[in-house]
């Protein structure tokens, strides 16, 4: 079964950095995509930026392009991870924050975390 952890969430002022995982367990991930996603209060689910867990390729969306890394830790002996670097981070990027996992050629990510709190104080 998969299972996906968030951690690192937390209050930071606005134009600092936080740094979240996602350690994911289950199953071998070659073959799919770990992507980040955020919903603010009152709003819908919106998506951040995904990663190929083979190959590493990266996908953001505009606005966090420039400010937010994603990356992953696909080595064999280490645990799955995979992080959400946030740089210059704005109020408006307060969220919760989710990943989650989909099969490569597919839309629609069948695996969710719990969430992690980001709150952006101005």
């Amino acid at each position: 079964q998969v299972q996906l952890v968030e951690s690192g969430g937390g209050l930071v002022q606005a134009g600092g950095s936080v740094r979240l995982s996602c350690v994911a367990s289950g199953r071998t991930f070659s073959g799919y995509v770990m992507g980040w996603f955020r919903q603010a209060p009152g709003k819908e689910r919106e998506f951040v930026a995904h990663i190929t867990w083979s190959g590493g390729t990266t996908y953001y969306a505009d606005s966090v392009k420039g400010r937010f890394t994603i990356s992953r830790d696909n080595r064999d002996n280490a645990k799955k991870t995979v992080y959400l670097q946030m740089n210059s981070l704005k109020p408006e990027d307060t969220a919760v924050y989710y990943c989650a996992v989909r099969p490569l050629f597919t839309s629609s990510y069948n695996y969710w975390g719990q969430g992690t709190q980001v709150t952006v104080s101005s």
